[in-house]
């Protein structure tokens, strides 16, 4: 991709340990928008000492459209993806996980949603229509829907039926408004960032995708669950002191 050119999409692969994943990751999402004629590019925003940010780089030493990011202490999903939208460059802006959860071939069912004038368009597992093709465990799925009452009581995202899906894309100048004003470098980032995009008035549109379980979450039921709780008192007290008329669009 020449430098001049401004890539159509940059694509942000958050990944923690994930030195298996993260090559394939790399390949096929190139791949996707190359053979879509559609220029992209791709920062890799990896914490971690295992060697994926050193794969990551190898990666990018092969193609200049991929940046690496990222440190050897593990300091959260969501200052990771804050950091890469800093730097981003693309008219759109998005994440996917790198564990392929999402496959990336879905972006072809957010892109029409941004193309009408959608300002956020994120993929959900939990509307009509979509795929879920192999589920989590009963006790995830049995938290997901305990987290998802207490998450609408705390904070209040009306209309949103999965926060939590790692599949979302946004019109650039959004992106680079929401997570200037994002400060949760955790999992409930996502949260935030929707809450923060309702206040400010912003199009949001939930599109139903294919999703697939690995069974590898880095989630820490307990102690992490009651951090979230605190993060999402965090967000509802911030979000609150933002008025809804701050949206000059």
């Amino acid at each position: 991709m020449e430098d001049s050119v401004q890539p159509a999409v940059t694509l942000i692969l958050p990944a923690y340990n994930e030195v298996r994943a993260i090559a394939p990751a790399i390949g096929e999402a190139a791949a996707y928008f190359r053979a879509r004629a559609c220029p992209c590019e791709i920062i890799v925003a990896a914490d971690g000492t295992d060697g994926t940010r050193e794969r990551a780089r190898e990666c990018a030493r092969e193609d200049p459209a991929i940046r690496v990011i990222g440190e050897p202490a593990r300091r959260g999903k969501g200052r990771g993806i804050r950091e890469a939208v800093a730097i981003a460059s693309g008219a759109v802006i998005g994440f996917a996980d790198a564990d392929n959860k999402v496959p990336i071939g879905e972006y072809d069912k957010l892109a029409p949603w941004l193309n009408e004038g959608y300002d956020v368009v994120i993929g959900s597992r939990a509307i009509e229509r979509s795929l879920v093709e192999r589920r989590q465990p009963f006790y995830r799925r049995a938290g997901g829907r305990g987290f998802h009452y207490v998450m609408q009581t705390i904070v209040g995202l009306p209309g949103i039926s999965d926060t939590q899906c790692g599949f979302k894309f946004f019109r650039g100048d959004v992106a680079r408004d929401l997570f200037r004003r994002q400060q949760i470098d955790g999992y409930m980032f996502d949260v935030e960032i929707l809450a923060l995009a309702q206040r400010l008035g912003y199009r949001i549109r939930e599109v139903p995708i294919r999703w697939r379980d690995d069974a590898d979450s880095r989630l820490q039921l307990v102690r992490g669950n009651l951090r979230n709780v605190v993060d999402l008192f965090r967000i509802r007290a911030a979000v609150g002191r933002i008025p809804k008329s701050a949206n000059t669009k």
